[in-house]
C-alpha cells in the first residue's frame, strides 16, 4: 500500500537525464565542504553558551514550516576561533560572532566565496554579548534567508547543469516552460495540463509536478481558491490504490506567502497532503506563478511520502527544484 501512490498511476518509460559537468570552485578557491542547510558557527565557548550564541542558536532551531513533525531548519554545529583553520574554513556556511572592545557598534558583514566555493560568511561584530543578541535577534529573518536563498540557489543551480531531461522536454512542449528536476526523479505520468514525476524510492517517494490552469482572477493567488483548486487537480490526476481514494489537501495546516522568484511574483504555499480514506500523506510545497502571455497560471509542487522518517532534506531538495520555473513570459521579457 506504501508505493500504491506511484505504482498505480506512474509509467517507468521516460527516464533519460541530462548530464553535463557541474560548475566547481574556481581557481582560486576549493569546493566548499558540508552538507546543504549545515551551518558551523565560530565564536568562543563564553559566547556559544551565552546570549549572543543562544540568539543565534535559537534561529538555528527554528522548526521549518510545513512538515508534520517538528525539525529544526539548518543543521547547526560550533568551533572556537583557535579552531578554524585552513580545514574548517571551507566549510559552507559560516556565522562568525566576534566580541570585543574594539567595535562600538553591532554590525553584521555578508561575505560570499572567501574560502571556498559556493560559501556564505555572516560575521557579527559587536562590543558586548547583549548587543549582539539584540541584533542578532532583530535581524533573525534576515539571517534565515540569507542562508536559505543561498542553499536554494546553489541547488537550483546545479539542476541547469544536471537534470532529468525527457521530463524538461515534455514541460517544454506541453508548457511552454524551462523547468528542471533532479535526475532520479524519472517516472513520469502525463494527463492533461499535468505532469507528475517520482523517484524509485522504496520507503520514501519524492515527487514533483507541473500544472496549469485558465486564469480568472487574482483570487486565484489566495489561499482559500488556492486550496479548492489542488484539491481538484489532484483528484484528477493523483489517485490511490482503490477507486475512492485519491489526493487531498489538509487544509488546516496549509499557509501562503507572496514571494519574488528571478524577479517575478510568485505564491508559495506549504503544507500537509493526504490520501482519502487511507493513512498516506506528508509535506508539500508549490509556487503558483503566472503565465500572461497565455493567460494561464502555472503551478510547480513538490511533495514527500516517507514514514517515520525526517522529511526536511527531502522537501527542501524539491523546493530547490521549484524556482528553476521559467515561463513563457519570463522568455519572451529576455
Amino acid at each position: 500500500m506504501m508505493l500504491a501512490l506511484v505504482v498505480a498511476a506512474c509509467d517507468d518509460s521516460n527516464n533519460g537525464v541530462s548530464k553535463r559537468h557541474k560548475r566547481s570552485g574556481s581557481i582560486l578557491t576549493p569546493l566548499s565542504s558540508g552538507n546543504p542547510y549545515e551551518v558551523m558557527v565560530v565564536c568562543e565557548d563564553s559566547v556559544w553558551s551565552g546570549y549572543a550564541g543562544k540568539a543565534v542558536q535559537t534561529i538555528l532551531d527554528k522548526p521549518l514550516k510545513g512538515l508534520p513533525q517538528a525539525e529544526e531548519q539548518f543543521h547547526k554545529s560550533h568551533i572556537t576561533e583557535k579552531h578554524f583553520d585552513q580545514i574548517t574554513n571551507l566549510f559552507r556556511n559560516i556565522i562568525k560572532i566576534n566580541i570585543g572592545r574594539e567595535w562600538t557598534l553591532t554590525k553584521m558583514k555578508v561575505e560570499k566565496d572567501v574560502h571556498s566555493t559556493p560559501q556564505i560568511i555572516i560575521t557579527v561584530n559587536s562590543p558586548s554579548q547583549t548587543d549582539a543578541s539584540m541584533y542578532i535577534t532583530e535581524h533573525t529573518k534576515q539571517i534565515e534567508e540569507l542562508i536559505a536563498s543561498e542553499e536554494i540557489n546553489r541547488q537550483a543551480n546545479d539542476l541547469v547543469f544536471e537534470h532529468n531531461i525527457q521530463f524538461a522536454k515534455k514541460v517544454k512542449e506541453m508548457f511552454g516552460c524551462e523547468f528542471y528536476i533532479p535526475v532520479d526523479i524519472k517516472k513520469m505520468k502525463v494527463g492533461k495540463n499535468f505532469i507528475w514525476a517520482s523517484d524509485d524510492g522504496m520507503s520514501t517517494i519524492q515527487n514533483i509536478c507541473i500544472y496549469s490552469l485558465p486564469y480568472v482572477s487574482e483570487k486565484m493567488f489566495t489561499k482559500g481558491p488556492y486550496m479548492a483548486l489542488r484539491d481538484k487537480v489532484m483528484k484528477e490526476n493523483i489517485p490511490g490504490g482503490k477507486p475512492n481514494q485519491w489526493m487531498q489537501t489538509n487544509h488546516e495546516f496549509v499557509q501562503t506567502k507572496n514571494i519574488s522568484v528571478n524577479g517575478s511574483y510568485a505564491m508559495e504555499a506549504r503544507g500537509l497532503w493526504e490520501m482519502k480514506d487511507d493513512a498516506m500523506g506528508g509535506p508539500f510545497v508549490s509556487h503558483s506563478r503566472i503565465d500572461t502571455i497565455n493567460n494561464k497560471v502555472i503551478v510547480v509542487e513538490g511533495f514527500v511520502f516517507a514514514p517515520n522518517k525526517m522529511k526536511r532534506t527531502m522537501i527542501r531538495r524539491l523546493e530547490a527544484a521549484l524556482y528553476t520555473l521559467e515561463t513563457p513570459t519570463e522568455k519572451s521579457e529576455e
